[in-house]
Parts: structure tokens; sequence; C-alpha cells
């Protein structure tokens, strides 16, 4: 609010818009509370449906909530407008105070479009504002620091942004995964929220899949390009009675180790969705713009049936990632080798602070490319992801270019599945 007015200010419309500003952001409010407060879904139904069919209900149309006047503010000069996102955009800079840029972009169609324009990607700016963030890589200079809280009584995993959890945890949730277990494996369905985990709902972004013994796990994502969705559709390798929302990113596989002589666990990360020309000289890694749907609406998921919750499954959904990439070769991570410390008798790694526990769950990844490809010395040991502990059920994650904060996320609740042949 200072930034807005301080513009306004040196424009000479301070006098004249100060009431009016309030009343705008009290409106805001006004409407944030009335959604809160709207009964839960089903609530009032069931009261409904417990009358009896004699009843009939009054002809009267119901009252129309009240439009809120938004055209002073959708008429402002796109120069004045421009320079107050903009400098709103530069002043918020960490969660919670950002939400300020949410509210400039919920105006109307006008604020939303020019403040879409202001704020960059975290490639560019290395902060997270729009959900659609989550599945764009990160900063190439300094990593994005993050934690994961465990939940192990509900087996659910929150991220948050920032370096450790907050003493009044105000900290920003970014994604939430929760653990099903499967007869043949694991499931961690992820989502935006932290209290529904249905993958009907537009919440659901993906999820990670173990086989029975831990070891190797498939990355979803509902997330594709235009041109691989529409050769799904020219092949007709969808069927019509299912809902093609989950494409094959990634695969993580761990090696075994029965005898348990060859130090801490071994992994290997294989990114479909990303090209390893990326990380060349002059590469670019895909960055989506936008949440994409189903590819049809006769594919959408069928509703759940009466009195039973929406499945967390999505079985059913998965498309194989050679059938939709054609992206070249892949990226591939690997897990940085520790050494061994004599003195404490342990496996190390420098983790520049940002663990402090010692866990079979540490792990440092780097690229893992082919010396024909011509990938500098530089960027081949450059850590591109970071997981490690640092207290009960708290851990760190970090992350850069070219992962995003949904793939590095993914990648580190593969390290929470049990696996007794690779430890």
């Amino acid at each position: 609010m200072f930034v807005i007015f301080t513009i306004l200010e040196q424009k000479g419309l301070l006098c004249h818009t100060i009431m009016s500003f309030k009343s705008f952001f009290r409106e805001l409010w006004e409407i944030k509370d009335g959604l809160s407060m709207k009964p839960k879904r089903g609530g009032e139904g069931r009261n409904w449906r417990s009358r009896t069919r004699s009843h009939i209900a009054p002809d009267e149309v119901p009252p129309q909530p009240e439009a809120v006047q938004q055209g002073q503010w959708a008429n402002l000069p796109p120069e004045l407008l421009l320079d107050i996102i903009r400098r709103v955009e530069e002043s918020e800079t960490s969660w919670p105070a950002r939400t300020a840029v949410l509210f400039c972009a919920s105006v109307c169609k006008s604020w939303r479009n020019i403040t879409k324009e202001v704020v960059k990607t975290p490639e560019q700016c290395g902060r997270l504002t729009f959900p659609i963030s989550l599945k764009q890589p990160g900063p190439r200079d300094s990593p994005i620091q993050c934690y994961v809280r465990r939940h192990r009584a509900t087996s659910t995993y929150r991220l948050y942004s920032g370096l450790v959890p907050s003493e009044n945890e105000s900290d920003k949730l970014l994604l939430a995964a929760k653990r099903v277990r499967r007869a043949t494996g694991t499931d961690f369905v992820i989502s935006l929220v932290a209290d529904d985990f249905s993958w009907i709902r537009s919440t659901y972004v993906g999820k990670l899949r173990s086989n029975f013994f831990g070891t190797k796990f498939t990355m979803y994502d509902t997330q594709q390009n235009n041109q691989s969705i529409r050769s799904i559709h020219a092949n007709k390798q969808v069927s019509p009675r299912m809902s093609a929302c989950n494409y094959t990113i990634g695969a993580i596989s761990y090696e075994l180790n029965v005898l348990r002589t060859r130090g801490p666990r071994r992994m290997h990360c294989a990114i479909h969705s990303i090209p390893v020309s990326c990380i060349q000289q002059g590469g670019n890694a895909p960055t989506p713009t936008s949440f994409t749907a189903c590819v049809d609406n006769q594919c959408s998921p069928l509703p759940a049936s009466k009195g039973k919750e929406p499945e967390t499954d999505a079985s059913s959904t998965c498309i194989q990632g050679a059938q939709i990439q054609d992206l070249g070769e892949s990226l591939v991570l690997k897990n940085k080798a520790p050494r061994w410390h004599e003195q404490l008798r342990c496996w190390c790694l420098n983790f520049r602070g940002r663990v402090t526990v010692a866990s079979v769950k540490n792990f440092q990844l780097v690229v893992d490319v082919d010396p024909a490809l011509n990938v500098s010395v530089e960027e081949q040991e450059k850590i591109i992801l970071q997981f490690g502990k640092i207290g009960k059920d708290i851990f760190t994650m970090d992350y850069r270019y070219p992962l995003s904060a949904f793939q590095a996320f993914a990648i580190c609740l593969s390290s929470f599945d049990t696996k007794p042949a690779c430890e």
C-alpha cells in the first residue's frame, strides 16, 4: 500500500485516490471473507434431501451478489498501472508479503495481464509467485531454498518456501503429497493444497509411483506440450473412457545393495521432459506458461459414485513417455559420491550448512553427461538438487535450473519410501 501511495503522490493523484484505494482493498477482503464463509459442499444438500418430496420450494429468484465497482481501477492509465505493479513486485520479494502481487492480479483483466507481464519466471527472477511457477525451471545462479515437513500420522509431506520453519508457522505452502500404499508398490499423490489429493480435482498436479521393492520410481505430470498432445490425438492411443492427465516425465532408480558393502544409496534420475541440451551453451529448458487440461472433454474422469469419496488412484490415466516425448536425449542426474571421514567414521558431503543431521536420505544430485556432449566441468559439478535432514521430520530441499519445484519435490519423495535392498 505504501508503495502504491508513493507512486500516486509522485503522479499528483494521492489526494483524490487515497480513500478509493482503501475502499477497494476493503471490498477485496469482503469478497475473500464471503467466499471463505460459504457452506461446505454437501452440507446444505443433505438437509434438503432429508425433507419429504411434498415440500414445494417458493418460486423466487435468488438475490444476486452485488457487483464490485472496478471500472475506476480498470481504466487507470497503462503507464501508471505498469509502474505501480512493477514497484509492488520489486518490493515484496518474500512470502507472505508477496501476496500483494496476487491481489494486483485478481483486480480485473487489465491488471492481471500487466501483472503477468511484470512477474518473471523463477529462472529469471529466482522467486515463486503463481502456481505455474512450480512447474517452471529454477534460477541458474543460486538455488531456491525450501523445506519439507513430514507428517507420519497422516502419511503426508508438505513443501514450504523458506530456509527453515518459522515460529508462527506462516510459511508459504508450495506443494503437498500423500503416500498411498498399493499391493504392488506405493504412490505419492502430489497436490497444490494440503487437504485434497483426489486426482480428479484441479489441484492435482502429478504423482510418483514405485515398484514393489522401492527401487524404481516413475514420475507423472499433468503438463505436456501441445505438439505432443496433438500427436497422441492423431495416433488415438488414449481410450475415450480414460482421462489423459498423467504423462510420464521421468524415472528414478536406486542401485541394489543387498550385502551393504557399497556405502550409501546410489540413485539415477532420468528426466524425459528435459533435454540434455538445456545445460549446454545457449540451451533452454521447457517452460510452461499455464496449466493444461485433459486432451479432450470426452476424456474427463467419471464422477464419483454417490456416497463415495473420489479415488486418489490414477493408474488408468498414465501415458508412457516414449509415446509423447520428442525432445532428444533426456537429462540424467546422479547422486554426488560422498567421501569417507576417518575421524567421524561415516560418509560425508558438504551441504554448506543446510543439512545438520546424518541420515540415509541425504543426497546431492549432479548431471551425468557423456563427455562427447561438450558440457563444461563447472556445469557438471554444479549441484542441481540437494536434500537433507535438519530435525525430526523436517528436511531442507534446494533446487536450481533446469529442475522445477514439482520435479525436485517428486525426486525427494522417492527417498521416503522403504528400500531394504538398497541400504
